[in-house]
C-alpha cells in the first residue's frame, strides 16, 4: 500500500460518534476533566490550526471517543499518537486503530508522566488536543520546558483551554490576565487564540467557554534558566498587587541594570524584562563572588 493509500479519508465508514460514546458507556467524568468534542466539522478545523502536516507527526492528549482523531488521521499528518488515560475511551478507539493501521498509535497512560519526544522519537512533532481541563496548565509548562531545552522538539502546538486559561497566556502587560503563564508562553512562543468555542460544542457542556492557543517556538529568543524563570514570575505574581521592590525584594540590586522600576506592580513589566532579570540572577549563580 502506497503512503497516499495509507492516508484515504475513511471517517464515512466509522459509526457516529455519539454511538461510539452510547455504546462504550463513554460519559464523560469530570474526575479526569473530560468535555468531548463531537462536531466534526470544528475537529477539523481545529486540525487545521496546525497548518500543513504534511509528514509532520502529530501528538494528541485525551482523545476520548477520538472526534479530533478523526480529523487528524484525514490530515497529512504522517502519524498521529493519541495518549488517553481513560481504558473506556482506549477500548472505544480500537476501530479507528484497525483501520488506520500504523498511522495511529494508541497509548494507555497520563499525559503528565509522560516524555512525548521519547514517545514520539521522530520530528517534526506538533502537538494537537483538546486537553483535560485538570492538567492543561501542568501539561503545558512541562512542554514549553522541553521548548526551552531545544525549540526543535515541537514543530508547533494547538492546544484547547478554558477560555480564561487561554486569556491568560496571550495577556499582555497592564492586563488583569497577564501573569506567569503569559511571560514564559511568550518568551519561548509566539502565541495566539486560534479560535473560541461556546460550551454548546460539547458534550457535557461546561460553564465556560474553551480558546484555542497555537504556539509557535521562537526561533530566537533570550537566554534565561526556565526554573529561574518559573522563580522570580512565581514570586512577582503571587503578590501582584505588591510593588516589586516588595515582591521581588532578594533581587532589587539589579533592578536599574534590568530596567525595572522598583514602584512598580508586575502586571506592568515586560516578558522581556523578567527575562533579563532571570539572565543576570543565572549570571550571578553561575559566576559567585569569592
Amino acid at each position: 500500500m502506497t503512503e497516499s493509500e495509507e492516508k484515504t479519508p475513511f471517517i464515512d465508514d466509522l459509526p457516529p460518534l455519539r454511538e461510539v460514546i452510547n455504546s462504550n458507556g463513554l460519559r464523560a467524568e469530570k474526575s479526569f476533566g473530560q468535555n468531548f468534542l463531537l462536531d466534526l466539522n470544528l475537529t477539523r478545523k481545529i486540525a487545521r490550526q496546525a497548518g500543513d502536516l504534511s509528514g509532520k507527526h502529530v501528538i494528541e492528549i485525551g482523545p476520548g471517543p477520538g472526534g479530533l482523531t478523526r480529523a487528524l488521521l484525514n490530515s497529512e499528518a504522517k502519524t498521529v499518537t493519541a495518549i488517553e488515560f481513560d481504558k473506556r475511551c482506549i477500548d472505544a478507539l480500537q476501530p479507528v486503530k484497525d483501520k488506520a493501521g500504523k498511522r495511529l498509535n494508541l497509548i494507555h497512560g497520563d499525559a503528565l508522566q509522560c516524555d512525548l519526544t521519547q514517545i514520539v522519537p521522530n520530528t517534526p512533532r506538533v502537538i494537537i488536543a483538546n486537553l483535560p481541563y485538570n492538567i492543561a496548565t501542568p501539561l503545558l509548562i512541562s512542554w514549553l520546558r522541553k521548548i526551552h531545552e531545544d525549540n526543535g522538539n515541537f514543530d508547533a502546538m494547538v492546544l484547547m483551554f478554558q477560555k480564561e486559561v487561554a486569556d491568560r497566556i496571550i495577556a499582555t502587560p497592564k492586563d488583569k490576565a497577564y501573569g506567569r503563564l503569559a511571560v514564559i508562553s511568550q518568551w519561548l512562543c509566539q502565541c495566539h487564540t486560534a479560535m473560541t468555542l461556546p460550551p454548546s460544542a460539547f458534550t457535557p457542556p461546561p460553564k465556560i467557554n474553551s480558546g484555542v492557543v497555537y504556539f509557535k517556538p521562537r526561533a530566537e529568543r533570550a537566554i534565561a534558566e526556565f526554573s529561574t524563570v518559573e522563580k522570580i514570575t512565581a514570586a512577582a505574581f503571587g503578590q501582584r498587587r505588591k510593588m516589586v521592590r516588595q515582591s521581588l525584594k532578594a533581587y532589587t540590586e539589579f533592578f536599574e541594570e534590568v530596567g525595572i522600576d522598583p514602584t512598580a506592580r508586575a502586571e506592568n513589566i515586560e516578558v522581556d524584562t523578567f527575562i533579563r532579570l532571570a539572565h543576570r540572577i543565572d549570571h550571578i549563580h553561575q559566576n559567585p563572588q569569592p
